[in-house]
This record gives structure tokens, C-alpha cells and sequence, in this order.
């Protein structure tokens, strides 16, 4: 009987917990975003949530901590259906083309190119900001598609090569235009025709540049 009646309200305190936890997340994200690293202080989140700086500490040990949350909210679920896209039942063409134009329109919007910005501005004063955003972001999307390509490697849809290198440079080359032109401030947000000429043009040098050996280069179609 006892644990009939305790099993329920443990219930409800995590939720409260997690539902708690979500709007420091949702406040901090916007604070960051908005003042910067620096400008963003525990004190300030924990007052823009009507609470004590002792219970936000609660939830998170130091600003540090807090941030890294905001980045691991912001890239969880794109890097889960990155997993889904780079399926390696499917022709290597296309997929690589719909995990191009998904990276290309992740990285253009505005919330991302922000926080791109943000991130340059501050890392030389915050180093540890730079490398919780490596790792949770670049990295985690490179070693990604790093595996992906390894297998298509070892299935001789591609030449054998170091993996993490060919999966730098297709990122490297998707992202060559127009996002470029946007983190410099002298673009518009990119119209479609923009993406996909960017995305054809990346898939299309990457697949040139690891066909197999002595085979003619598959073309970059998505049909």
C-alpha cells in the first residue's frame, strides 16, 4: 500500500523537476543568445524566473554547466534525425544530398547563425565555451557522418580513405556559400534555389573526390 501511494507523487516531483528544469533551459537559451556569454549571469536567469540563485545552482552547478544544457537541448533531437537521414540501406547519392540540404538549412537559420556569432565573439575571453560548442555541435556532426561514411567505405561505395576527413570535407563544402556569406552579415536568408545549388555543387565535388578507384564518380541526383 505504502508504495502505491509514494510511486505517484515521486512521479509528479520529477515532472515538476523536468518541467522546472525546461524553463531555466528555455530563459538561459534566450538570455545567452540575446546578452551574450559574459553579459549572462546565474543571477540574472534565476531572477527572470522568480526564484532563488540557490535553486537554480540546484540544477546546475555554474554558468558553464547551464550553457553546455542549452547547446545539448539545441543539437539532441537534430542529430537524432540526423541518424535517421544517413540510412545505409538507401543510394549514396541522394542520402548524402538530404544530409547536406538538412545540415545547410539547420546552420542558416537564425537561431543558429546567432549563435555561431556568439560563440566567435566570445571564445577568445571563454575558451571552455568554444570547446563545449565543438563537441556538442561540429564534432558530434562529423563523427556522425564520419561513421556513415566509414561503412560506405567498407561496402566499396567509396575508396578507402580516413573517414573523419571525408566527413570534413563534405560539411566544409556544404557550408562554403551561402552560409558563409550569412555569418559575414552580407546575406539574406538563403532562398531555396540558393541551398540546393549549394548542396549539388558539395555533394557532387565530395562524390568526384571519393569514387571508387577506377570508377566513374556517381552523380549527385536526388531522384
Amino acid at each position: 500500500m505504502t508504495e502505491s501511494t509514494e510511486a505517484p507523487c515521486l512521479s509528479r516531483r520529477e515532472a515538476r523537476r523536468r518541467d522546472r528544469r525546461g524553463a531555466i533551459i528555455a530563459v538561459a537559451r534566450r538570455s545567452f543568445l540575446n546578452n551574450g556569454y559574459a553579459a549572462t549571469t546565474m543571477s540574472s536567469i534565476a531572477a527572470e524566473l522568480g526564484g532563488s540563485k540557490g535553486t537554480l545552482w540546484s540544477y546546475f552547478p555554474g554558468k558553464e554547466e547551464l550553457f553546455a544544457a542549452v547547446l545539448r537541448e539545441t543539437t539532441e533531437t537534430y542529430h537524432a534525425s540526423l541518424i535517421q537521414l544517413l540510412d545505409p540501406a538507401g543510394d549514396l547519392g541522394p542520402t548524402l544530398l538530404r544530409f547536406s540540404h538538412d545540415l545547410l538549412r539547420k546552420v542558416t537559420s537564425p537561431e543558429a547563425i546567432a549563435l555561431h556569432r556568439l560563440i566567435a565573439a566570445e571564445a577568445s575571453r571563454f575558451p571552455e565555451v568554444g570547446a563545449i560548442f565543438l563537441e556538442l555541435a561540429p564534432l558530434h556532426t562529423r563523427n556522425l557522418l564520419a561513421h556513415f561514411l566509414e561503412g560506405c567505405m567498407e561496402r566499396g561505395q567509396l575508396r578507402h580513405a580516413d573517414p573523419q576527413l571525408a566527413a570534413r570535407t563534405l560539411i566544409v563544402l556544404t557550408l562554403s556559400g551561402c552560409h558563409q556569406q550569412m555569418i559575414w552579415g552580407n546575406s539574406a536568408p538563403p532562398s531555396a534555389e540558393q541551398v540546393e545549388a549549394d548542396v549539388a555543387f558539395a555533394v557532387d565535388c565530395f562524390l568526384r573526390a571519393y569514387a571508387p578507384d577506377g570508377e566513374v564518380p556517381l552523380q549527385a541526383s536526388a531522384h
